[in-house]
């Protein structure tokens, strides 16, 4: 079978059989082809991420990060492939997402309340199921700020707690995140990475977190997905298995500087190879 993707390329979609991952897989990946402007930014690629882990994607710039997580959630459209959750399609999965913009993703004109009570409204859960779920967030959250006041009237970690607090709010089996921290000071910072472990330890929620920062990416993982510059394919997976929750002491403990380390290396080797000419304008 065939896609035209320009006036001048036409794809031949694979006609290999669907091959599931090991054991364990949450995400199976396989075939995925993107291109943009008639050229390939995702070409044939194959992934498996794991069930009840933290997979950090980081990568050079222009790599498609964000757009690897944001295919998968089905926020943009593939052109090839297929991807499957615990062997269910997107429309049979409960996911997540927390945007890096949370001013443009909560609503304005809901109450804080209401914009994390949205998903639970859209299921058809009753008034009682509501109350109870939300309680359960900010006692999670230790929230401290008043949920009765419009997004706009709160600051921006109180804006992005309770945009996390919202894709939370269904139970998704899977959470999406999308550089959560880079809008937020590093108080703020430490203080969700610390709720994110928090709620991973108490529901085993899979995590697939993009992020730009290096530590941070290791910080949180049980594995780093490394990419390579477009067209884009895994450098490497480096699995880190320090016990958690991990602590400013992790910082200093071998196995996570030996992580961080090799995760360096191979970014820097990804980011000095020649790039793939790009199409004339």
């Amino acid at each position: 079978m065939s896609k035209v993707i320009s006036p001048t390329l036409t794809l031949e979609e694979p006609s290999t059989p669907f091959v599931p991952g090991p054991p364990g897989t949450h995400i199976t990946i396989r075939g995925l082809t993107k291109y943009f402007a008639g050229w390939p930014l995702y070409e044939n690629f194959n992934l498996d991420i794991p069930k009840h882990k933290i997979v950090s994607v980081f990568g050079p710039n222009g790599c498609g990060k964000s757009t690897l997580i944001n295919m998968i959630a089905g926020l943009t459209p593939i052109d090839a492939g297929q991807i499957l959750f615990d062997g269910k399609s997107l429309a049979e999965t409960k996911i997540g997402y927390v945007f890096q913009n949370y001013r443009d993703a909560m609503f304005p004109w809901l109450r804080t309340i209401d914009n994390i009570a949205y998903p639970l409204k859209l299921e058809g859960k009753s008034k009682a199921e509501i109350a109870h779920r939300v309680e359960q967030l900010v006692a999670s959250f230790d929230v401290k700020f008043d949920l009765k006041r419009y997004p706009y009237e709160l600051s921006g970690g109180q804006q992005q707690t309770a945009s996390i607090m919202r894709a939370l709010a269904p139970g998704p089996e899977v959470l999406f995140l999308d550089e959560p921290f880079s809008a937020l000071d590093f108080e703020m910072t430490l203080f969700i990475r610390e709720k994110l472990q928090e709620v991973f330890m108490q529901t085993g929620t899979t995590m697939v977190l993009v992020s730009h920062d290096l530590e941070e990416a290791v910080y949180l993982a049980d594995e780093i997905l490394l990419l390579t510059k477009r067209p884009t394919e895994v450098a490497e997976i480096l699995h880190y298995d320090d016990v958690r929750p991990r602590t400013v002491a992790t910082l200093s403990q071998p196995r996570f500087i030996e992580v961080k380390k090799h995760s360096m290396e191979i970014f820097q080797r990804e980011v000095r190879r020649p790039a793939t000419a790009l199409p004339p304008d």
